[in-house]
């Protein structure tokens, strides 16, 4: 996969991805009460400006106290109030949303990730590969029901090609779209995805990028990040590209002008200290693409793990089906601390925690509640319980009901009347 990446982000990746800290370095940290704990997270977090310049993230000891620290009682509360009071300085109390339409456009795929309940092989049972034609109406119809964002994920499908071309088949499928709904801002394509379609045709990673700007592509999910870690993605994706690959195809993704979101997946086999180094990176690459005036992260999205359908192995070392909300809602506050005003849009998952779980998400840090979606298929088949739509009065209905008001936004978080 880095033959695709180009030899600079590679070099950069390196230098910005953070590993996991070892115990010694939250050591002089263990022994502070929790309110100092959090005074001294916050002094981090509140010290970004708009482009966090010269602004330093907090230490990796800190952030791992953070995180392995039991959060219990009054204790948890005050870490509640911390995150929400930061979201509040951050972005105010404006509930946002987007009216979007998800499109999986096929489960089938080359690649077998231990958590994944989505990919078939071509043949088998459950396995689709939603045609050209349906998708156009599917665009259309998200269209006509005021949709200002299409967001396409799926399979690394190795049938998906245009005369041998991945790369001219994902062109063709943006271009489209487009003429089905124009004005639709398409966000699409994972960096794996994207690294897919660069390897399959023999070109490098730019190449995609800047065809597939050419067609159309709006922005970028930040799937595919899982944990970088590399000890839990050898566990979790050992096909999947390394964490440093992953930050490198960022790092290109941003230099080419398109945002991206940024994702954790949690609630698995991840210790404290992975997440210290999943969301220490994610500051990271944020402040290479503020130092440069690139776009950037436009979102931070907790993605909890649902194992109620996923592959026995990992089902079974996990031991639980569904999130377990009070950990979920925990890491909701823990990541608004260190990502600070390095991501100031943090948003929930209602597939997977419901929405009501969402909303409850929306008291720890979170101020948007993401998207109508429409349709969603990944996590559903995963055995997800939030369901698979919603409507822009039950999201407006959902902040209403803490208070709170509600906006529709676009996809790069413009508010709309």
């Amino acid at each position: 996969m880095a033959a695709a990446l180009a030899p600079w982000a590679l070099r950069q990746a390196e230098r910005l991805l953070v590993l996991p800290p070892d115990p010694a370095a939250a050591a002089p940290y263990r022994q502070l009460p929790a309110h100092d704990l959090l005074h001294a997270v916050a002094c981090h977090a509140t010290s970004c400006d708009a482009d966090c310049a010269g602004s330093l993230p907090p230490p990796p000891g800190l952030v791992r106290e953070l995180l392995c620290r039991p959060w219990r009682d009054e204790a948890l509360e005050l870490l509640r109030s911390q995150a929400d009071a930061l979201r509040r300085r951050l972005v105010g109390d404006t509930v946002t949303y987007v009216v979007n339409r998800n499109l999986n456009v096929s489960n089938h795929c080359v690649q077998h990730c231990s958590f994944c309940a989505f990919r078939r092989d071509p043949g088998e049972a459950g396995a689709y590969w939603l045609e050209l034609e349906e998708l156009q109406e599917r665009a259309r119809q998200a269209a006509r029901a005021g949709a200002t964002e299409l967001c396409l994920q799926g399979g690394l499908n190795p049938a998906a090609h245009l005369d041998g071309s991945h790369l001219a088949f994902a062109e063709r499928l943006l271009r489209a779209l487009h003429e089905a709904a124009p004005g639709v801002h398409l966000h699409a394509f994972s960096p794996q995805e994207l690294v897919f379609f660069a390897e399959r045709d023999g070109v490098s990673l730019d190449v995609v990028l800047e065809r597939l700007r050419a067609a159309g592509l709006g922005s970028v999910p930040g799937t595919a990040a899982e944990v970088l870690s590399e000890r839990v993605r050898r566990v979790l994706c050992p096909e999947k590209l390394t964490a440093r690959e992953w930050v490198a195809a960022v790092l290109q993704i941003h230099r080419f002008g398109l945002p991206s979101t940024s994702t954790l997946m949690a609630g698995h086999i991840e210790t404290p200290a992975d997440l210290a180094a999943h969301l220490l990176t994610l500051v990271a690459l944020q402040g290479a693409a503020r130092e440069r005036s690139l776009p950037g992260f436009s979102e931070f999205v907790l993605l909890p793990f649902v194992g109620q359908a996923a592959p026995a192995p990992l089902r079974s070392r996990v031991g639980r089906d569904q999130p377990d909300l009070q950990a979920m809602l925990c890491l909701t506050a823990q990541a608004r601390l260190v990502l600070g005003g390095w991501i100031p849009a943090h948003q929930p998952s209602w597939v997977k925690l419901t929405l009501a779980g969402a909303t409850e998400a929306l008291r720890w840090g979170c101020n948007d509640l993401g998207g109508t979606l429409m349709e969603e298929h990944i996590t559903t088949m995963a055995g997800a319980r939030g369901g698979t739509a919603q409507t822009p009065a039950a999201l407006a209905a959902a902040a209403g009901g803490l208070g709170r008001p509600v906006r529709q936004r676009t996809t790069l978080y413009a508010l709309l009347p």
